[in-house]
């Protein structure tokens, strides 16, 4: 495995394990979130520098997902409502909102659990 790929997935799991210890914590549930989508992006970085291409510089998860597709399944929807919690948590008038307000612990929850799964099937394909 190249040394970057490596690096991104090592990155993937800190924010994957910064997640976890956060959820414990409680009443974090918007920085849960936060977390969880960045070790989704690390891990999809992770694949793209797997095919020799060097990872866009964006968080935008549906177009970075649509240049290894064909390596993964992934599920566009999870994909999208973690968009919107990282993309709108950068702006303070919304703060990580998602449409229907500030994620919850259930969100937290359904975010680790996406990553979790995400990095795991991401190392089964590269390892």
């Amino acid at each position: 495995m190249k040394s970057a790929v490596a690096r991104w997935l090592e990155f993937a799991e800190i924010d994957l394990k910064a997640a976890s210890t956060l959820m414990k914590e409680g009443g974090l549930s918007s920085v849960v979130c936060f977390h969880a989508q960045q070790c989704v992006e690390k891990s999809l970085k992770a694949m793209i520098e797997s095919k020799g291409i060097n990872p866009p510089k964006s968080h935008d998860l549906i177009m970075l997902y649509g240049h290894i597709d064909e390596m993964v399944k992934l599920e566009e929807d999870a994909l999208a409502k973690m968009n919107q919690v990282y993309i709108d948590a950068r702006y303070p008038a919304s703060l990580g909102a998602l449409p229907e307000g500030l994620p919850d612990d259930d969100d937290a929850a359904d975010f680790y659990e996406f990553a979790n799964e995400v990095l795991g099937q991401v190392k089964a394909v590269l390892k």
